[in-house]
């Protein structure tokens, strides 16, 4: 699936046997449309739109908007008031059930007095995972689950993975020319792609829990690694994977507004000090073969409740990253420009012997973003 909402016109499942009506799936559709307005401020919490629906009309709708405030249904029966009263809930993730920062849902819909439930997916969280559908069930409510299951997926790649695998779902972006460059060999690349390209690199940032770099890209390029777009409300946490702590003080993303957490071998407090003085967090993780433990850190991202981790960096993290396994998907902007074969590449990856070791990539979405082209991919299976 890409990283973009498409709407399939199939049925992704049957609700326990019985076929589901094309109001069924307009309502649904409907509410994974809402569910997408959370795409950028939920986090660490899912994307849920919640659509109310009695006599052939909608009579309340909402969609989750940010971690602390009111769930989707919260804010689709507040909107209904009485109406919800036998009415139709159409959700996009099943309800919760127990108590976090608000209270749970299905006390909610059952205080409401809503006739009938349609998920699109059960809840992926140990704590939920089918216990809301049952809940709702034995009190009497008809429950139905799988209708649009693959679209509702595929507003929350990193919440389902980060609660079912116990790690982030990591997207690798990287930008090139057609022979597969990334800068001149003095290290040159302003600009590689188009002002419509960066802008939409901007929108992946937004969505993304954490934005991860290495200290090489740091030192190069001093990049911000910030969101910057007119309507931002949350500055994702910036990582800097910096296995001998060579980040300068003064670097650009520490002067900015939002967290920032530095990972490294370096258990020096004296070495660190400089560091955590000009803002930034710091977390010693292992050493690997040729760095840090990228498995410790996307574990360590993971306690931290980061969903999607967004990766802008050089040929060496991104060639660790692919060879570690850690890269659940690939975004590549493509720029239609040639800079010769003395310029740097893509990635470093280990010389292959053989072409049946090569990696095999499925390609989910092409499409042209201002002059370049963006692809976006996942490793075949």
């Amino acid at each position: 699936m890409s990283s973009d909402f498409a709407l399939s016109s199939r049925p992704s499942a049957r609700a326990e046997g019985n076929e589901w009506s094309a109001d069924d799936y307009r309502y649904m559709a409907r509410a994974l449309m809402l569910a997408r307005r959370g795409l950028h401020g939920t986090d660490p919490n899912p994307r849920v739109g919640c659509v109310l629906v009695r006599d052939g009309g909608i009579v309340g709708e909402g969609w989750h908007q940010r971690a602390g405030e009111p769930h989707a249904e919260a804010n689709a029966l507040e909107m209904a008031g009485d109406r919800a009263r036998g009415a139709t809930a159409y959700v996009t993730l099943e309800p919760c059930c127990h108590y976090g920062r608000t209270p749970p849902c299905t006390d909610a819909l059952l205080a409401a007095g809503i006739a009938r439930l349609v998920a699109a997916m059960s809840d992926p969280n140990p704590q939920v995972a089918g216990k809301g559908l049952a809940i709702l069930r034995h009190a009497g409510v008809a429950v139905e689950c799988g209708l649009l299951e693959s679209e509702a997926r595929a507003l929350n790649p990193g919440f389902i993975q980060r609660m079912t695998e116990g790690r982030p779902f990591v997207r690798l972006k990287l930008a090139m020319s057609l022979d597969g460059r990334t800068a001149l060999a003095s290290g040159e690349s302003r600009w590689l792609t188009g002002e419509a390209a960066r802008q939409d690199v901007q929108r992946l940032r937004a969505r993304s829990s954490a934005i991860l770099t290495g200290s090489g890209t740091v030192l190069a390029d001093d990049p911000g690694l910030d969101v910057r777009l007119p309507e931002t409300e949350r500055q994702p946490l910036r990582v800097i994977l910096d296995t001998a702590l060579r980040t300068p003080p003064t670097a650009k993303t520490l002067r900015l507004p939002g967290p920032v957490l530095l990972f490294t071998a370096v258990a020096d407090p004296a070495l660190q000090k400089p560091l955590r003085a000009a803002g930034a967090e710091i977390a010693v993780v292992p050493r690997a073969e040729n760095g840090l433990s990228l498995r410790a850190v996307m574990a360590e991202l993971a306690r931290r409740e980061c969903n999607e981790i967004h990766a802008e960096c050089g040929p060496t993290l991104a060639g660790a990253l692919l060879q570690t396994g850690l890269v659940d998907e690939l975004v590549i902007y493509m720029a239609p420009i040639l800079l010769g074969d003395k310029a740097r590449g893509l990635c470093e990856l280990p010389e292959l012997k053989r072409m049946q070791d090569r990696y095999e990539l499925d390609v989910l979405d092409a499409r042209a973003v201002g002059r370049d082209w963006r692809l976006t991919l996942r490793f075949a299976k």
